[in-house]
């Protein structure tokens, strides 16, 4: 029994990290993208900065690296090649790995 929590633990603090670095991330940059609008070109790099250090915490160096450099392209006011490297980050975001669901997980 207390094997069976010890793993239930494990995935549920897997699970738990996922949400507040990768799903945060796309959260906060969708936001970003849609909204830039009436954003600030320093809310937005402050924005990118934070997302590029959530990526690279959960282990996406790449993804972390293209926001890193759209925060630069963006204080620039380079707006072309900012949406540009955002858009790649977003690709590269979405190929990263998702843990899975246990679909026979038994909780009592």
């Amino acid at each position: 029994m207390e094997i069976s929590r010890r793993n239930l633990r494990s995935e549920v603090l897997e699970r738990i990290k996922y949400v507040k670095t990768c799903i945060m991330a796309r959260e906060l940059c969708l936001l970003v993208r849609t909204n830039r609008a009436v954003l600030e070109p320093s809310d937005v790099s402050e924005v990118c900065q934070y997302i590029s250090t959530l990526c690279k915490e959960e282990g996406c160096g790449e993804p972390s690296e293209l926001c890193q450099k759209a925060a630069k392209a963006v204080s620039l006011g380079e707006e072309e090649k900012y949406l540009e490297l955002c858009a790649q980050s977003c690709v590269k975001c979405g190929e990263a790995r998702r843990p899975q669901q246990k679909k026979d997980a038994y909780v009592a």
